[in-house]
């Protein structure tokens, strides 16, 4: 999979990890219209905070992203930001350009000082592998735990011309709403004001990567960035030309969302999850963030059990206003519960459903018009075998 016209990419081996590619830079050749959502957090890592600081410094504009795996420089002080200072500046040295218009994101172990030295003499091989090709090699640079890459693309039309987005992630653990993600880079070749890139990634990242839940924990390091070259050519999109590129942006986030979860450390079975019904959106949003990061609904999950009474006791104790006489409870359009009680079915049949790859549940609290969905993931024994070593 190729970038988008006016961006190149490489991921090289900085010596971070063992054996392993940790270090991937993206360059838009002209520059770039950015916009970017980042974790909320408290502990905000230093390359978040430096991110955030240079986009208002440079009103939007982005020539270079430095990712590295590894090492997450979270709650490292002000030597953590220090020595993402270092980097920041041999990155502008080597693209040619201002130090806020270098953008950076790090992942990995929180609390451990970023080995910038190791970064900063790797940062020339980077520079010289950077090809419109090195998606790939990028991809691969970012992973932790995740088990493969994620990439995803599509096209959109304006002005009479076809443009593309294309994006790439990393994420398996600590994934949960109301934040990013753990890291994910989105490319067009669309022109775009930072305020439109703006509008537009928040409505994406809402409908993706702020409605996938893994464990029920965000990072210090969420981020996800969006760039906008101008190299299809054409006129710029506006407020009343954009919705073609906007559909294409939600394709690819939400491809990308759905592989975080599938990719969930260990994770053999998605739940899809939607809550109807409701008074109201946050109302539906508690109902359905209180199931989706149950333990007791994770785990049932991976065992194929059809124990629906944990999803409702879940519901029950989110803060979402209902009357318990009012809900049903129905998955894969088999309905389990109405108006707060069991229906006949046959048990072979609910366990059938929950034994897929995919089980869809609705949840409907028989109170609103409202709703929200999410996807999870279940829980099982890879998980805690891989948090539990993850710093050995």
């Amino acid at each position: 999979m190729k970038a988008p016209r006016g961006f190149l990419l490489s991921g090289v081996r900085a010596g971070i990890r063992r054996k392993r590619p940790d270090l991937a830079l993206v360059v838009a050749e002209d520059g770039a219209s950015a916009a970017a959502v980042f974790t909320k957090n408290r502990f905000q890592a230093a390359p978040v905070v430096l991110s955030r600081r240079a986009l208002l410094k440079s009103r939007g504009r982005v020539k270079a992203v430095v990712v590295n795996a590894g090492c997450a420089n979270a709650i490292t002080g002000r030597e953590g930001l220090d020595a993402a200072r270092r980097v920041r500046a041999r990155a502008a040295e080597l693209v040619r350009c201002r130090e806020e218009e270098v953008f950076l994101a790090s992942t990995g172990v929180i609390g451990v000082l970023l080995p910038e030295g190791k970064i900063r003499r790797a940062l020339p091989e980077a520079v010289a592998r950077l090809s419109p090709s090195g998606l790939d090699a990028a991809s691969h640079a970012i992973l932790t735990t995740d088990i493969a890459p994620k990439t995803a693309r599509a096209t959109f039309r304006h002005g009479g011309r076809r443009g593309s987005i294309v994006g790439f992630a990393k994420g398996a653990g600590m994934i949960h709403p109301n934040m990013a993600t753990m890291l994910g880079f989105l490319m067009t070749d669309a022109a775009a004001s930072p305020a439109l890139l703006r509008a537009a990634l928040r409505e994406a990242v809402d409908a993706s990567f702020n409605a996938i839940s893994v464990d029920g924990d965000t990072s210090t390091n969420d981020t996800v960035l969006l760039l906008a070259s101008g190299k299809m050519g054409g006129p710029a999109l506006d407020d009343e030309s954009d919705g073609d590129f906007r559909r294409a942006l939600r394709e690819v986030c939400l491809s990308l969302a759905r592989m975080i979860v599938r990719d969930g450390e260990g994770a053999t079975r998605l739940l899809h999850l939607e809550v109807r019904g409701a008074r109201t959106e946050k109302d539906a949003r508690l109902a359905a963030y209180a199931a989706a990061t149950s333990t007791l609904v994770k785990t049932a999950l991976a065992g194929g059990d059809p124990n629906w009474g944990r999803i409702l006791a879940a519901v029950g104790r989110s803060g979402a206003r209902f009357s318990a006489g009012r809900i049903s409870l129905e998955v894969g359009g088999l309905t389990l519960v109405r108006e707060g009680r069991p229906v006949d079915y046959r048990e072979k049949d609910a366990a059938r459903l929950f034994s897929r790859e995919d089980v869809p549940v609705v949840v409907d609290l028989g109170a609103g018009r409202a709703s929200a969905s999410l996807i999870t993931c279940d829980l099982g024994h890879d998980y805690v075998s891989l948090n539990a070593d993850y710093r050995s």
